[in-house]
C-alpha cells in the first residue's frame, strides 16, 4: 500500500461511479472508471438422479429459471428457486442429470432428498428420484479498483491516517450513473481499502482497491444489456424487442431501480394510453412492454402483479380511471395463457394481467 501525500485539488464534476456510505450518505469518492464491476458468480450445481425428462431431452440451455418442486406428497418444504441456470447435461456413466446454478431466496433444506418434479414456468422438464445440492465453490474474486478516484475530504483522511481500522470504510454504496447523469443502478459493498496509487488520469487523482469479497458483481451475460443503459436510457420503445427472456429481465431490473427511485408524475384521470403489444412473448417483455405504454421508453409500470397493482394506486404516472388500447393481444394471449406457477399449477397470466388492470381502474380494449 502506498502513502504518498495527496494533492488538495478541487473536486470535479460528479463522475459516473459515485461511493457512498450508507450510514450518512456521504461521499467518499467519485470517478468514470471501473475495473471489477463485471463477473461470474458461483453457482451451485444440482445432481439429480434418476432423471426422466418430459417432453423433448434438456440440453444445454434450459432457462433464466427452474424450479424444483417437491413430488410425492411432501407438502413441507418447497419449491426452489435455481436461477440462471447454465447448464444441463447428462452425468457421465449414470441416470442422472446435473444443473449449474444459483439458489434464488430460499434453497432447498439440508439433507433433503424426496423426488422432485422441474419446470421452468412454461412446461415442466421432467423428474428425479432423487437430487443432492453441492455448494458452489469458491468464487474467484477479482479486484474491486475505482480509477482516477477524486477522494473527500473524510476518505483523503483515512488514507492519510492509514490505519487498519481508519481504512475499513464499512458498509458503503456504489452509485452509478448513465453517461446522462441520470441514476442507473447501486449496488453494496462493504468498503475495506486494500491498496491505492497516484492516478496518471489526473493530478490529485488516485486510483482506489477495495475488498471486493462481499461484492456481489454484475453476471457478465448482462453486460450488453448494462453498456447500452451505460450510455443513457433509450429514448424509443422496443429498444429490449430483440433480447431473449434471459436479457429481458436484466434490462427490466434496470428499469425497475431506475423507476422506483425516479416516478414518473401521474396523469390526470381519463388518460387514453396505446400499448405495443407485438413483442410480448414472455414475463419481462409483458412488464416492459406496459412500463412504455404507461410512462415512454424505459419507463417503469411494475414488475410482477404485485408491482403492477401498486403502480395503479399512483405515484408512478397513472391516475384511475384510465383507458388502454392494447394492439396485438394476441400475442400475449397465445404466449401467457398457459404458464405455470412456482408450484406448477396451470396459470393464465394474461387473464390475471387484464385483471389486475381492470382492478386497478383501467378500461383495457384489446385490438
Amino acid at each position: 500500500m502506498m502513502c504518498t501525500v495527496l494533492e488538495n485539488t478541487d473536486r470535479p464534476e460528479p463522475g459516473r461511479y459515485a461511493l457512498t456510505g450508507t450510514e450518512d450518505g456521504h461521499v467518499w469518492g467519485v470517478c468514470d472508471e471501473i475495473d471489477g464491476l463485471f463477473g461470474e458468480p458461483a453457482r451451485g450445481t444440482y445432481e439429480l438422479f434418476g432423471w426422466v425428462p418430459e417432453g423433448e431431452e434438456v440440453r444445454g440451455w434450459v432457462g433464466s429459471r427452474v424450479w424444483l418442486v417437491p413430488d410425492g406428497g411432501d407438502e413441507e418444504f418447497g419449491p426452489w428457486l435455481l436461477e440462471d441456470v447454465v447448464s444441463a447435461v447428462r452425468a457421465p456413466g449414470a441416470d442422472g442429470l446435473v444443473l449449474r446454478g444459483l439458489d434464488g431466496y430460499e434453497g432447498p433444506p439440508e439433507g433433503h432428498r424426496t423426488p422432485v418434479r422441474l419446470h421452468d414456468g412454461r412446461r415442466w422438464l421432467g423428474s428425479c428420484r432423487e437430487f443432492a445440492r453441492v455448494l458452489p465453490p469458491e468464487r474467484e474474486v477479482c479486484p474491486l479498483v475505482l480509477r482516477g478516484l477524486a477522494p473527500g475530504d473524510r476518505l483523503r483522511a483515512a488514507l492519510a491516517k492509514g490505519t487498519r481500522r481508519a481504512l475499513d470504510l464499512e458498509e458503503a454504496a456504489l452509485e452509478i450513473r448513465d453517461g446522462r447523469g441520470g441514476h442507473l443502478a447501486e449496488r453494496l459493498l462493504w468498503a475495506k481499502v486494500m491498496a491505492w496509487r497516484p492516478s496518471v488520469r489526473g493530478a490529485g487523482l488516485i486510483d482506489l482497491e477495495l475488498d471486493s469479497a462481499l461484492f456481489e458483481p454484475v453476471p457478465v451475460h448482462a453486460r450488453p444489456v448494462w453498456e447500452r443503459w451505460l450510455a443513457g436510457p433509450p429514448v424509443a420503445a422496443n429498444a429490449w424487442a430483440g433480447l431473449d427472456t434471459r436479457l429481458r429481465e436484466t434490462w427490466l431490473e434496470l428499469v425497475r431501480e431506475r423507476g422506483c427511485r425516479r416516478p414518473c408524475p401521474d396523469r390526470p384521470a381519463g388518460h387514453a394510453y396505446e400499448i405495443d403489444g407485438r413483442h410480448i412473448t414472455d414475463e419481462p417483455g409483458l412488464h416492459l412492454a406496459l412500463g412504455e405504454a404507461v410512462n415512454g421508453p424505459g419507463g417503469y409500470f411494475g414488475g410482477c402483479l404485485d408491482a403492477l397493482a401498486d403502480c395503479l394506486r399512483g405515484t408512478f404516472g397513472y391516475t384511475a380511471p384510465a383507458t388502454l388500447l392494447w394492439r396485438d393481444a394476441g400475442t400475449a394471449r397465445e404466449h401467457l395463457s398457459r404458464v405455470l406457477t412456482a408450484d406448477g399449477l396451470p396459470l393464465d397470466l394474461f387473464a390475471e394481467v387484464l385483471g389486475v388492470l381492470m382492478g386497478g381502474g383501467m378500461r383495457v380494449v384489446l385490438a
